[in-house]
């Protein structure tokens, strides 16, 4: 009995030292990390509405909120996300009898994230994701649903380059 009292006492210290800290979604986070800022996303964009940028960085916080333990603070984060909207646009991506058939809507946004215990996890790039539509669909009546669709798998894809190395 003694042994396995030992043997247990061992393992939990074994498993409370570790230095990979793990939140309720799985993600990998440091575990000195606090705190982590999202930055205004800009839209630089010319098309689009105006609260695009807005509903973007909304998104962005809410992710890491509900994602992650860390306090969400303002600017200056242990971990931080900046960056801007840089593609938004509709083309025709199926022609039919000289019409489209199909439009895309694309948005494209350029991210920044900073990890300030590692440094090797930093990156800068260009997240990019879309949605096809009939064209007889009115784009202006569909658009915030599109977006908000599109911004899930946007943030989705960003949170999964920071916190789950992919």
């Amino acid at each position: 009995m003694r042994n396995l009292i030992t043997y247990l006492i061992v393992f939990a210290f074994a498993l409370s030292s570790c230095k990979t800290k793990v939140s309720l979604s799985g993600a990998t986070i440091p575990p000195e990390a606090k705190t982590i800022s999202v930055g205004f996303f800009t839209n630089n964009t010319s098309l689009g509405a105006p609260s695009l940028s807005q509903r973007f960085t909304e998104k962005l916080r809410d992710v890491v909120s509900q994602q992650t333990n860390l306090a969400l603070i303002k600017q200056n984060g242990d971990l931080q996300f900046e960056g801007y909207i840089s593609d938004y646009n509709v083309s025709p991506i199926a022609i039919s009898a000289d019409q489209a058939s199909q439009n895309r809507m694309t948005i494209s946004v350029s991210v920044k994230y900073i990890n300030k215990f590692e440094e090797s996890k930093n990156f800068e790039q260009t997240f990019t994701r879309f949605k096809d539509v009939a064209s007889d669909k009115n784009i202006s009546s569909i658009e915030p649903e599109l977006v908000q669709e599109i911004y899930r798998q946007l943030t989705e894809d960003i949170f999964n380059k920071a916190f789950n190395n992919w």
